[in-house]
């Protein structure tokens, strides 16, 4: 019994997830950080073959279950087929991919000079939200522009998904995020395809 209510130190990383965005808030080149989360799981699927990350070592999917199950915040409906289904998944992963390579090219606008640095977050890849404060120009070099607009760009991108995971969060279970996640669902790929080559 004891053992079974034994908390190890990654049952915690959900409090990695409220220091990232409050770090990002304050200063966005801490949004750089946010890249832990992108290669952290490839590398448990690449090197590992498995979702470890997922099962265990994602801030994010604990903070959701806190909020939604300890603190009973969510209905604990059941996800919709349709969330879940392959189609929305993989429909959402490549729209995600998009956007992030969207994020990319923007960041390449600004480190060849053809685009200025813009200090605002995007959130839902829709809304510009000015967010001057979390940087000071001339922190860096102007030539390290580029990686100012990064950081804003993947704070964007980080904040938008964990608002979709809060959404879906309070409407249905606390972990219907990890349904259609696109990191998850990248995972679970590379699982299938290292296994399927072996």
């Amino acid at each position: 019994m004891n053992s079974l209510k034994q908390k190890h130190w990654y049952n915690y990383l959900w409090i990695w997830s409220i220091v990232y965005f409050a770090l990002g808030f304050f200063n966005i080149l801490f949004a750089w950080l946010g890249m832990i989360d992108f290669l952290v799981p490839l590398g448990f699927a690449i090197f590992g073959g498995n979702k470890n990350f997922c099962n265990k070592f994602c801030g994010r999917g604990q903070l959701f279950s806190l909020l939604g199950s300890k603190l009973r915040l969510s209905r604990n409906k059941t996800t919709p087929r349709a969330i879940s289904s392959k189609y929305f998944r993989y429909g959402f992963l490549i729209f995600f991919l998009t956007m992030f390579g969207n994020m990319l090219f923007q960041t390449y606008l600004v480190a060849s000079g053809a685009n200025s640095l813009r200090q605002a977050v995007k959130l839902f890849w829709t809304f510009r939200v000015p967010w001057k404060w979390a940087y000071t120009p001339g922190l860096l070099p102007e030539s390290l522009n580029w990686v100012v607009q990064f950081s804003y760009g993947f704070y964007s991108l980080m904040l938008t998904s964990t608002l979709i995971g809060l959404i879906v969060m309070l409407l249905y279970k606390p972990r219907s995020w990890c349904t259609f996640c696109p990191m998850g669902c990248m995972t679970q790929e590379i699982c299938k395809l290292k296994y399927k080559g072996e």
